[in-house]
């Protein structure tokens, strides 16, 4: 029995990495439909025990612990989940301030998701070159806001080359999982990172102002001690095994309000006496954190 790690999945097939060398493996049929509600049971960077044919392919019987992963609602199974990626140190949200604009709504859903399983995350906005003031004075806005959450906040351009070596600095030794909206740049940003990977770069529509799919898998690639993850464009983001009482929790300044509410099961939404509604009042909370907050409670309950 060997052991290795996943480093591309596609339907029953994946990639795994182990001795210095990549096999084609399949998923033995009891892993095919292990966990009902997941499309994928095995993910990129799980690590896997697989067992090698005769025609030099492999067969994976064993998927061990994970020690975190990002999950999503599947997008054409509403009561499916998917799993992006397994056993990450770091996840950075590829974003932009418009062309196209990255909705908060978004990014605070891949937040609240990270904090409820434990990984660290970044904020990238990318295509700094393309700012007048206007713009800049709308990231400006953005990066005082999730820093003052605690989330770092990075401004890059990866056509201009821009705060790039900063980030290869923050990411190296690490596994990273790089996600975002098509059209965020994910790929240009990651080739400006290393430019061996050579990724497939799309366009930007000038009528939708929306991005095109160029990525159609999870793959993870070595660098720097570490690993990249390179994600499919993501339209939307369905959270998914959240109670409405444990929501503010993943919303560090709405959780380090939690013991001030009169209440102690309070969600923040209507209840007299909550410190987190008196906070957003007073701009201590920032209001649209706090819809969007709202909004996602709001999709729990339905």
């Amino acid at each position: 029995m060997d052991k290795g790690l996943v480093i591309r999945a596609t339907g029953l097939w994946c990639r795994v990495m182990g001795d210095g060398k990549v096999y084609n493996c399949r998923l033995r049929g009891s892993y095919r439909l292990r966990g009902s509600k997941q499309t994928n049971p095995v993910a990129v960077g799980d690590y896997v025990e697989y067992e090698l044919q005769d025609d030099g392919t492999g067969v994976v019987t064993d998927v061990c612990d994970r020690r975190n992963y990002i999950v999503r609602r599947a997008t054409k199974l509403s009561k499916q989940t998917h799993v992006i990626a397994a056993n990450i140190d770091l996840m950075c949200i590829v974003a932009t301030v418009e062309h196209p604009r990255t909705s908060t709504g978004f990014v605070d859903r891949l937040l609240a998701t990270a904090e409820a399983y434990g990984i660290e995350t970044c904020l990238i906005y990318n295509k700094c070159d393309l700012y007048d003031n206007n713009t800049l004075q709308k990231f400006n806005t953005l990066k005082e806001v999730y820093n003052n959450v605690g989330y770092k906040v990075y401004s890059v351009s990866a056509t201009q080359n821009v705060g790039i070596q900063e980030l290869r600095a923050t990411i190296q030794g690490k596994t990273v999982l790089f996600c975002g909206h098509s059209g965020s740049g994910k790929s240009s940003l990651l080739n400006a990172i290393d430019s061996s990977l050579h990724l497939k770069v799309g366009e930007v529509s000038e009528w939708s102002d929306k991005g095109t799919h160029t990525t159609t898998f999870a793959e993870m690639f070595p660098f720097a001690n570490g690993y990249i993850i390179d994600t499919p464009g993501i339209k939307e983001f369905g959270m998914v095994d959240f109670k409405e009482n444990d929501l503010s929790h993943y919303f560090p300044e709405m959780r380090a309000l939690q013991s001030r509410c009169r209440f102690a099961n309070c969600t923040h939404r209507h209840e007299p006496g909550c410190a987190v509604i008196q906070a957003a009042e007073e701009g201590l909370v920032a209001p649209e954190r706090y819809k969007n907050y709202l909004s996602i409670l709001d999709g729990l309950t339905t």
